[in-house]
C-alpha cells in the first residue's frame, strides 16, 4: 500500500474508486478506533463508497497498523488532539484533499470531531464517539488491559499492527492516565457548522448515550442521531445495513443540499 508523510511521520494508507468519478464529489476519509486500522474496517469503506460514489481514503494513524511505530515510551493525554490538528490537516494538504468528509469510529470519531471545530469540511459522521470521560469507558479498558496481560490478544492484533503491543500500550496507558478524566472536546461542538451523523449501540460497553445527546445539543450545524438496539461499540460491524443506510442517505443529503 502507499505511504504519505504526515507530522513527521510515514503512515500507510489505502484509496477506494467511487463508481461516480467526479471532482464534485467529496472525498471520503475514514478515521479508526483506538486499536483500529485499515484493514480492521474490513470491507466497510468499500461498501459506503460502492453506495455514495464517492472515493475513499482509510489510512493507519501514526503508531497502529503498518504505518511508522511508535517511537516514543507513549502519548500524551492530547493524543486526539495531535491526531486531529497536526496529522490529519498535514495528510489532506498532501493528498491535495479538500473540504472531506469525515467517517470516524470511537478515538476516530472524536477526532473527526476536533478537526470539524477547527478546519472546514463538508460533513461529519461519527460511530460511537467520545466527547467526554465516562466511567463505562475507563472500567472497560481496564478490563481490555487485562486481558491484554493474560490472553493471546497480542497475537491476534499482530495481525494488523506492526507492533502490537506498542499499539495497545499507546491507546490503553493514555486512556488510563489520571490526567485524561479531565479531557473534554465539547468546546468543539458549536464550532462544527457542517451537517452531522452520530450513531452508537445501546450495548455499547464503551459509553452511553450521553455523548450522542451532547453532541445533538451542542453542534453549530444540523445533526442526526441513530440510537441502535442490539448494537455494541462498532456499530458498523454489528448493524451493517442499518449504518450503510443511514449514512448513504446522510451523504445524499449533503450532496443535494450543498452541490
Amino acid at each position: 500500500m502507499p505511504q504519505v508523510s504526515a507530522a513527521g511521520r510515514r503512515l500507510e494508507c489505502a484509496w477506494i474508486e467511487g463508481a461516480a468519478a467526479s471532482a464534485a464529489l467529496p472525498t471520503l476519509v475514514f478515521l479508526h478506533e483506538g486499536l483500529g486500522s485499515i484493514r480492521q474496517w474490513r470491507e466497510f469503506p468499500q461498501e459506503v463508497a460502492r453506495a455514495t460514489g464517492c472515493r475513499a481514503l482509510v489510512y493507519d494513524r501514526y503508531g497502529y497498523g503498518k504505518s511508522e511505530v511508535l517511537g516514543e515510551a507513549r502519548v500524551g493525554v492530547e493524543f486526539m488532539h495531535d491526531g486531529a490538528l497536526n496529522e490529519l490537516p498535514e495528510l489532506l494538504e498532501n493528498l491535495n484533499i479538500d473540504n472531506p468528509v469525515l467517517i470516524g469510529h470511537s478515538d476516530g470519531a472524536s477526532i473527526a470531531l476536533i478537526h470539524a471545530g477547527t478546519y472546514q469540511v463538508r460533513g461529519v459522521v461519527v460511530m460511537a464517539p467520545h466527547v467526554f470521560i465516562e466511567d463505562i469507558c475507563v472500567d472497560s479498558i481496564q478490563k481490555a488491559t487485562d486481558q491484554f496481560q493474560t490472553s493471546d490478544l497480542a497475537d491476534r492484533l499482530s495481525k494488523y499492527h506492526r507492533n502490537a503491543r506498542k499499539t495497545f500500550h499507546l491507546w490503553a496507558d493514555a486512556w488510563l492516565d489520571p490526567e485524561f478524566r479531565k479531557w473534554n472536546i465539547e468546546e468543539y461542538l458549536p464550532r462544527i457548522k457542517c451537517p452531522v451523523l452520530a450513531i452508537q449501540g445501546e450495548d455499547d460497553e464503551y459509553g452511553t448515550m450521553a455523548q450522542l445527546d451532547a453532541i445533538a445539543a451542542q453542534v453549530g450545524g444540523s445533526c442526526e442521531l441513530l440510537k441502535l438496539p442490539h448494537c455494541g461499540h462498532s456499530p458498523h460491524k454489528d448493524q451493517t445495513e442499518k449504518v450503510l443506510h443511514s449514512l448513504a442517505g446522510f451523504i445524499k443529503k449533503i450532496l443535494g443540499t450543498n452541490p
